[in-house]
């Protein structure tokens, strides 16, 4: 059965319930597709759907880079972007795990979770929810290649495209994010708005060399290139360093 057999155009309708905000952070460096892929989502939801808001939030309403040469502007605030009902963090390279140790991010990131009924992350974006202290005990994904370091904040790794726990909802690099939002769209929907979004969107992954054989992927061979950037990012805060190469 194909997608177009199955999704059936959704009429706008009236909100039965309070709008509800789906929040994503937004922070200097990060990898433009984790933010992106999965806001796609939620705008073409929101164009469907009515209830739905979806914000990008910062510290402040500034111009920030990303790891392409496309420049990201938050249209709100941590501050100004009141009881979300769901928070996504992205993740990126050195400047993500250097993040790990910005108090500040981190403080916002805990204070739009604390009332938040679905915290997610795409990428290394988990990371930052571990370092704000929000995934103890909890199981989660990140990038394969630093899945490990999940460890170092209490919580326990799994190898899988995206993984749900209690509230949390994290998605391995990248494309997953996509995945992830269109799981969350239907659990805050129905399966039939989810195909419809995906169908919006032509979500219909096809790439030319076919899917990652992860048998044959040999992660250990990348943990000098992993323990590099992960240098890079903490040179200033050996404390947490240490904590992550233990």
């Amino acid at each position: 059965m194909s997608l177009t057999d199955t999704a059936q155009p959704t009429q706008r309708t009236q909100p039965s319930q309070p709008t509800r905000t789906v929040a994503f952070v937004a922070y200097p460096g990060l990898t433009l597709l984790d933010l992106v892929g999965p806001l796609q989502v939620f705008s073409a939801l929101q164009s469907v759907r009515d209830g739905f808001r979806v914000v990008v939030m910062g510290r402040r309403l500034r111009v920030m880079e990303t790891d392409t040469p496309l420049a990201v502007v938050p249209d709100s605030t941590f501050d100004y972007t009141m009881d979300p009902y769901a928070v996504v963090v992205p993740g990126g390279l050195v400047p993500t795990l250097a993040a790990m140790a910005d108090r500040s991010l981190l403080d916002g990131i805990r204070r739009a979770a604390a009332h938040a009924e679905v915290i997610g992350s795409v990428c290394t974006g988990s990371l930052l929810l571990g370092a704000a202290g929000l995934l103890d005990g909890r199981r989660a994904t990140t990038h394969w290649m630093f899945r490990d370091l999940l460890t170092s904040f209490g919580a326990t790794p799994v190898a899988e495209r995206w993984v749900e726990d209690g509230p949390y909802l994290t998605a391995a690099d990248v494309s997953a994010g996509i995945d992830m939002a269109l799981h969350l769209v239907s659990r805050m929907t129905d399966e039939q708005t989810a195909r419809e979004v995906q169908l919006l969107i032509e979500y219909d992954p096809q790439p030319p060399f076919g899917g990652i054989d992860w048998g044959t992927v040999d992660i250990e061979s990348h943990a000098p290139l992993a323990q590099q950037f992960l240098t890079e990012a903490l040179t200033g805060h050996p404390d947490l360093l240490a904590l992550l190469r233990r």
